[in-house]
């Protein structure tokens, strides 16, 4: 007889799923659009004050780092990607509300670049914040869904109850 998962996995992982997909479609359907719109030919649009769109492939990780790294930064990272993804939904049972949202945000930010690199063997990025001549590295969607679930799980560990009697 096979057994059941925990009833609290069960329970947790529709809406893990679904902010996941959220994340995951709207960072791969803001790519595709971007790659049409900006990257061929290559062209910038200035959208405020302090915001451009930009044609820009990152080879590496957060702010270009590793992009010297070749294929096994591209299959390290994302296999990295796959493995907490893997984690966040087997941990699911043990986390807090806060920390299942938060952790829905990085895995559908992390597959949705490592799809990315698996597909480009590079992530796209076009999201352009600047304060004058100063320009913040280039981002996306995946980059901001994991920059808020990162923000988020660390205020849980931060400011959240403790859960664990001691």
């Amino acid at each position: 007889m096979m057994a059941l998962p925990p009833k609290s996995k069960i329970l947790h992982l529709p809406s893990f799923v679904l902010v996941f997909l959220i994340v995951l479609c709207a960072d791969q359907v803001s790519k595709q659009i971007m790659l049409d719109l900006l990257f061929d030919p290559p062209r910038y649009i200035q959208v405020g004050l302090n915001l451009n769109l930009v044609p820009v492939w990152n080879s590496g990780m957060s702010f270009g780092l590793l992009s010297d790294g070749g294929v096994w930064v591209r299959i390290g990272l994302s296999a990295f990607a796959f493995l907490v993804s893997a984690w966040l939904v087997w941990a699911l049972p043990k986390l807090d509300r806060r920390q299942r949202f938060a952790g829905a945000l990085i895995a559908g930010g992390a597959i949705g670049n490592a799809i990315d690199r698996l597909r480009f063997g590079r992530v796209v990025d076009f999201i352009d914040f600047h304060l004058g001549a100063w320009h913040w590295p280039a981002f996306n969607v995946a980059d901001s869904a994991i920059t808020v679930g990162a923000g988020l799980w660390a205020y849980s560990i931060l400011f959240g109850q403790e859960t664990d009697a001691t």
